[in-house]
């Protein structure tokens, strides 16, 4: 399929757009394709080709009937191929790596969720990974044959060569996780940024679903973005677009991880949040405790997390004048917080221009700390994303999803 430009994106919308119908409605002709989508009638055969070469649709061998009940000739129908395998999806959290199994039209098989210690050890993390995906494997019945396709997030930047970049992780500097994944699997992945595909989850499965731009904030251990511009992911010339924690807020501020001064991530983060509150609490604080706290009414931990969403909201109102979006998704660990939300709101309304901040919907993600994996699941099953893998190395096909 076609990969840059708008007219593959195009295209890809349209090969997905077909796939989509024809999954709710079984076998239809060329010419109910047609009706159904509104393109024409040259398009429709082009797209039907492709897919046809592909492997996704099939031919129904007995025809169907003429349109209206007419007496031509019955028309081919065309349907779905029945699809065998799985597809992969792998999260790789900053304290966490969760694996998921899918169909080809994205049902989860199995899914798995571990603690680990990722920061500090990324070749245990993916020997962690690797052992996950063939006790999912072996449970479900299946061979790393049967993987069709994998889409790995990494909780960091990661080029398009597929390397990890900057000193965010910096035991991973350097690193090539679908390199990885293959010297231990022979299976090559999709590898995005985790907040790439929390934007891509969300879209694909979750709240965001039928939007074309939008922006995604994962607000947790650390602040990452993901943005979607009619309809795709945008990831940028060197692949690390998005970076909405690591955007400078205080020339003054202190020396953050990535080793600039003063990025948003500095002043808003998980930690961050706790060790905020902290002092005025007599019971040890954590993330999901401020979040109860402030679900029950707790002054203080709402006055934060509203005081946060203000200061992400700055900086997703510079974006917006720029991207013009209509909708802005928080994930992540606290973003489905309620007053973290309407301090972003507060802030874009206060800050971006008003006709941009009058076309913005602020939602919290549907798919919570499911949204990266099932973002992983939609990269592997769509022949036209684009992520890192390993240099000058084609992935193992995957189907569209």
């Amino acid at each position: 399929m076609a990969h840059g430009g708008s007219l593959g994106g195009l295209r890809a919308a349209n090969l997905a757009l077909v796939v989509s119908i024809l999954e709710q409605a079984g076998s239809l002709s060329r010419a109910d394709l047609m009706r159904r989508t509104g393109l024409s009638r040259s398009t429709v055969s082009s797209l039907v080709v492709q897919l046809l070469d592909e492997g996704v649709v099939v031919e129904r061998l007995d025809r169907g009937t003429p349109y209206k009940g007419g007496s031509g000739r019955p028309p081919i129908l065309i349907e779905l191929a029945t699809l065998t395998g799985v597809v992969a999806g792998i999260d790789v959290g900053h304290r966490h790596v969760r694996v998921a199994l899918a169909r080809p039209d994205s049902a989860i098989v199995l899914e798995r969720s571990v603690t680990l210690d990722v920061d500090d050890s990324p070749h245990g993390s993916m020997d962690r990974v690797a052992s996950l995906l063939d006790e999912l494997l072996e449970e479900s019945g299946h061979r790393r044959d049967d993987v069709r396709g994998v889409g790995l997030g990494i909780p960091g930047p990661v080029d398009r060569e597929g390397r990890m970049t900057s000193g965010i992780l910096p035991t991973w500097r350097g690193l090539r996780p679908a390199d990885e994944l293959a010297g231990r699997t022979g299976l090559i992945a999709r590898v995005h940024n985790d907040a790439h595909l929390g934007a891509r989850g969300e879209l694909a499965y979750g709240v965001a679903r039928g939007h074309r731009d939008l922006i995604y904030v994962k607000a947790s251990t650390g602040i990452g973005g993901g943005l979607i511009v009619d309809g795709r992911l945008v990831t940028g010339s060197t692949g690390i677009a998005g970076e909405l924690g690591h955007v400078q807020v205080d020339v003054n501020g202190v020396m953050c991880r990535c080793g600039s001064r003063g990025c948003l991530e500095t002043e808003v983060s998980g930690p961050k949040l706790v060790s905020l509150l902290q002092p005025a609490y007599d019971e040890q604080l954590t993330v999901p405790r401020v979040l109860e706290l402030a679900e029950a009414g707790d002054a203080g931990a709402t006055r934060a997390l509203n005081d946060f969403g203000r200061r992400i909201g700055r900086v997703l109102a510079t974006i917006a004048n720029l991207l013009n979006p209509g909708l802005v998704v928080v994930g992540g660990a606290f973003g489905g917080a309620p007053a973290l939300q309407a301090g972003i709101r507060d802030a874009l309304d206060r800050y971006a221009q008003p006709t941009t901040a009058a076309a913005i919907t602020v939602v919290g993600g549907a798919l919570g700390e499911r949204a990266e994996v099932m973002g992983a699941i939609a990269v592997a099953l769509d022949p036209a994303s684009e992520a890192a893998g390993p240099a000058d190395e084609p992935s193992r096909s995957p189907v569209a999803g």
